[in-house]
């Protein structure tokens, strides 16, 4: 499979001289050529999404048409998702189980979800604030908007961003992750086809470094929506203070799982296994850090080895894969290096952390599911988000030790509990200071529920109505209606 990767600007599908190859992290072959943007086709597509924008139809279309639109795009998903969920897996080492499942059907949803709510949504309301005065508030489109995409879920996070953006009346300029452009650009072509507009979707492919910065100082940008690494984010908001813009900025996580001593073991055993190896652990909600109650340490920690052990990793096109490759040799370096050094700082490695031996998997990415314990609070390993398929796992005496392990990390994106006391459960999660709990169950995304992170995982939200409302700027009018049209104003200087 050998696909072309072209850029998209107002309309037109766009070849470049400059060219990126894009590897499949399973085998280590290139499997598609992507056109990289200059400065000029950056340049052209902020430019023809601002025209979009300010003397374009889209922004004025009712909103029984824009939901039309919204439609035609999940139908076209759904109508392309065998497809997409291959690509998918060949450009991010994601098992086929996950991206067929998962991902495809999930992006489908989200544009669903926000055509069938997007008239309540937006819906305006009068206020009566005195006898001589009335208000009107509105929502409205925030303008142009840059959708900045990570590697990890380049699908999905693409259709939740442009599901809301799109609904809201905005134009976009969408950039992937220079490492998986693939399915962003099939969904861009869904779009297409759907009748946009041209200017409406913009979509440019190349080093996020040169085009985040581009992007982000340009003042004809109202918005900018990113998720990725802290490191990246502090970039984009250094880059953004210039000119400045409304931001979305989810960030990463160290978040943690808090198991206690009258759960169902098994299910917490079993759950905590995906909430660590889906996705290799590519995940900013990853349960990197598990504590456990001490009565059940032992048992959860046999358990939980001996199960992650038997995860079969294997090629991502392989429906009995359960475990796939990292995206690229660099970051299997970058979690090999965070091993060796939770090691040197006392930490006692259980299970994995190694290269696999399988020479099936040689030519690929692959790491073993990896289990640390006695693991020091003070560990680079213990504070530091990795990225990869590495549990740390710890034990508490009672909630507020299992609170205060919980809290003592720099992110605050999401937590789980797990106890059949459910009143203690939410006690904990009351306290717990991430985005999202879950209590017993893991990695529940809901289109009618909000998402985002506290602390250093960011701010703003997306999904539900909370995130849509994101996309949108409110606008209040208000109109004097004092007795013969003399409001007090008329009379301040008294002429």
């Amino acid at each position: 499979m050998n696909y072309k990767c072209p850029l998209y600007i107002n309309g037109q599908f766009i070849e470049t001289a400059e060219k990126q190859n894009i590897i499949n992290p399973s085998s280590g072959k290139v499997i598609a050529e992507a056109s990289l943007a200059s400065d000029k086709d950056v340049e052209e597509a902020v430019s023809g999404a601002r025209q979009a924008f300010d003397n374009g139809p889209w922004p004025q279309f009712s909103l029984p048409e824009r939901k039309e639109f919204i439609m035609r795009i999940a139908r076209g998903i759904l109508d392309n998702a065998g497809r997409l969920a291959e690509m998918e897996t060949q450009n991010s080492g994601k098992p086929i189980k996950e991206t067929t499942f998962m991902d495809i059907p999930s992006g489908a949803r989200s544009f669903e979800f926000m055509a069938q709510h997007l008239m309540d949504y937006l819906e305006g309301r009068q206020i009566e604030v005195n006898p001589e005065a009335r208000a009107g508030l509105s929502r409205e489109p925030a303008g142009v908007v840059a959708l900045i995409i990570p590697w990890n879920y380049p699908f999905l996070i693409a259709c939740w961003k442009l599901a809301s953006a799109l609904a809201a009346g905005n134009t976009v300029v969408l950039k992937p992750s220079s490492l998986t452009p693939l399915t962003a650009l099939e969904l861009v072509r869904i779009i297409h086809e759907s009748g946009i507009p041209g200017g409406v979707v913009n979509f440019i492919n190349g080093a996020g470094a040169r085009i985040g910065q581009l992007l982000c100082e340009d003042k004809r940008l109202d918005m900018i929506s990113f998720t990725g690494s802290n490191e990246t984010g502090r970039q984009i908001l250094q880059y953004s203070s210039r000119n400045i813009k409304k931001m979305i900025m989810e960030l990463g996580g160290k978040s943690a799982s808090l198991v206690f001593a009258d759960c169902d073991l098994e299910t917490a055993v079993n759950s905590s296994l995906t909430s660590i190896f889906l996705n290799q652990g590519q995940m900013c909600t990853a349960m990197s850090r598990i504590f456990v109650q001490e009565e059940i340490y032992g048992a959860f920690v046999s358990d939980f080895v001996q199960k992650a052990k038997r995860i079969k990793l294997g090629l991502a096109e392989n429906h009995e894969t359960q475990m796939g490759p990292l995206i690229s040799d660099a970051q299997r370096k970058k979690v090999i290096a965070y091993v060796d050094k939770a090691k040197t700082e006392g930490a006692n490695l259980v299970c994995g952390g190694r290269i696999p031996e399988n020479p099936e998997l040689k030519n690929g990415y692959f790491f073993e599911p990896t289990v640390l314990v006695d693991i020091g609070t003070h560990s680079h390993i213990f504070r530091e988000e990795v990225f990869g398929p590495v549990v740390l796992i710890h034990k508490f005496s009672g909630s507020d030790e299992a609170v205060s392990l919980a809290n003592s990390s720099d992110f605050g994106l999401a937590s789980c509990v797990w106890s059949k006391d459910v009143s203690l459960a939410q006690e904990v999660a009351s306290r717990i200071n991430a985005g999202t709990v879950w209590i017993n169950t893991y990695g529940m995304f809901y289109d009618e529920l909000p998402y985002g992170g506290f602390k250093q995982s960011g701010f703003g939200k997306e999904l539900g109505r909370e995130g849509f409302l994101e996309y949108t700027r409110l606008k209040s009018v208000i109109t004097d209606h004092s007795e013969q049209g003399k409001p007090l104003v008329n009379y301040w200087y008294g002429f």
